[in-house]
């Protein structure tokens, strides 16, 4: 396999973004992991090395002609895509989507690996199912089977771990490594904990440029920049949030959340059953389980975001589901971050509107906000070491950077309920210290009850001590 060359290369991405004067060799048999801090182009370089953008100057050469990406990037047009084909808009019906059997199969996928990937992955129990129907952590999984299944001669993963549950990132892991021997991989990665042993290489970028590359194998050289990783950027205070948005008391003798024999179930297929539930104000919860297993269902049954929840026997902030309450007067008390809303949030505004938005619980700013509101959002921006980006697009920032605004804007009104669903994904190791952080001082700090969804077992945080673990059916 020849070298790839990257040599005084500028590229157009889109019409806001471009790289420059990237210098870069990638040699046979070298397994390199990118890293950096979350907007610092990562994810920009690895779609370079697939043929993506629109060359500028410079050179190019050696890319290979079978390759594979897998992205957040990818998997947010694929998830468009399916959108356009569907626009009902039925409160009481889950639009199906086009059947996972049929997204698997590409031109040029190798019928005999596609087998063996869905058997590995115990993906035939999903192939009849509409994709919508997935979860986060099964649409990755099919975006990674049908990227393998094309037996590419370079493969290029974007965050390849993120969102699988615990079994699934082992299973990938040692995958991989068979893959390597065949297959040259690029990795971008941003917990330096999840390099696997037969990466060669590591690439570190920042404000778009590649500043350094390393041998793994050289310790001092490989030690520095994993320590680069890890800086600290700001002391943690937690902006207040103005009196007029704090939701009305509640009943302290009264569970925050109470569900008695819970079930959700689509057709044939039962998600869970018999379900008993209770969260108290001031009881901080970790929920895990695998992939499709129910977690977001489950805490959508507490928004009132999902068809089941009026068929369900729910009591929630001193009100009993179904007997007359608006779904904003329980939202009030809640503030919320998952994959879902970071999908749905498509609208054009600002970075600092965004965050002033989590006031009002909207997905948009549709009214005129406070000073007060204003430099509450400011404080926010600052905190994440986001200040100077306050009138930028929030579509344009990077995934990581989405990430932590809505981080922001789900804290910024001091919620009785925090819901936390996967809110690390796609972090730095640096911005994920941060948000874990964030999190630990919300605990022994606040008024604030915490609702944690992870896979992670390295992310338990200090303070939580309750724990519901889901199993799959």
């Amino acid at each position: 396999m020849s070298s790839l060359l990257l040599q005084d290369y500028s590229v157009q991405l889109n019409k806001y973004y471009r790289l420059t004067h990237l210098n870069w060799e990638l040699h046979a048999g070298q397994h390199w992991v990118i890293l950096g801090g979350n907007g610092a182009g990562k994810s920009a370089l690895a779609a370079i090395l697939c043929g993506v953008g629109e060359p500028i100057s410079g050179v190019i050469q050696g890319l290979p002609t079978k390759t594979a990406l897998v992205s957040f990037e990818a998997q947010a047009q694929l998830i468009e895509q399916e959108r356009k084909k569907d626009d009902a808009d039925i409160v009481d019906v889950l639009p199906e989507g086009t059947p996972v059997k049929d997204l698997l199969t590409l031109p040029d996928t190798d019928a005999i690996r596609l087998a063996e990937l869905i058997d590995l992955f115990k993906f035939q129990s999903v192939l009849e199912r509409g994709f919508r129907k997935l979860s986060t952590g099964e649409t990755r999984k099919l975006m990674l089977i049908r990227a393998l299944a094309c037996c590419p001669q370079f493969l290029v993963l974007d965050e390849p771990f993120e969102g699988l549950d615990l079994d699934s990132t082992r299973l990938l892991a040692d995958l991989l490594h068979v893959v390597a021997a065949q297959t040259r991989i690029v990795m971008v990665l941003n917990r330096v904990d999840e390099i696997p042993s037969f990466i060669t290489h590591l690439a570190y970028m920042e404000h778009g440029q590649l500043l350094h590359q390393v041998v793994v194998q050289d310790p001092v050289a490989s030690a520095d920049l994993q320590q680069l990783l890890h800086l600290k950027t700001t002391d943690l205070k937690i902006p207040q949030a103005p009196r007029e948005h704090l939701p009305p008391k509640l009943d302290p003798s009264q569970p925050l959340v109470r569900l008695r024999k819970a079930r959700i179930a689509y057709d044939e297929k039962l998600v869970f059953s018999d379900l008993d539930w209770t969260i108290q104000a001031g009881e901080h919860w970790q929920v895990t389980g695998p992939n499709g297993s129910g977690k977001t269902c489950l805490l959508n049954l507490i928004t009132g975001d999902h068809p089941q929840s009026y068929t369900n026997d729910i009591f929630v902030f001193g009100m009993q589901r179904g007997t007359g309450e608006s779904i904003w007067q329980i939202k009030q008390y809640i503030g919320y971050v998952s994959s879902n809303l970071q999908w749905e949030y498509r609208v054009s505004i600002t970075v600092r509107n965004v965050i002033i938005s989590g006031f009002y619980d909207s997905i948009g700013l549709y009214q005129k906000y406070t000073e007060r509101e204003r430099v509450i959002a400011e404080e926010w921006l600052a905190l994440l070491g986001m200040h100077e980006r306050a009138t930028e697009p929030f579509n344009q920032l990077s995934y990581g950077d989405q990430r932590l605004v809505l981080i922001a804007r789900a804290m910024v009104k001091h919620p009785t309920l925090l819901i936390l669903d996967e809110p690390c994904l796609g972090l730095d190791d640096l911005n994920r210290q941060l948000v874990l952080a964030l999190i630990e001082k919300i605990c022994a700090g606040t008024e604030t009850t915490v609702l944690y969804v992870n896979h992670r077992a390295q992310d338990n945080i200090a303070g939580i001590h309750q724990h519901l673990a889901l199993g799959k059916h």
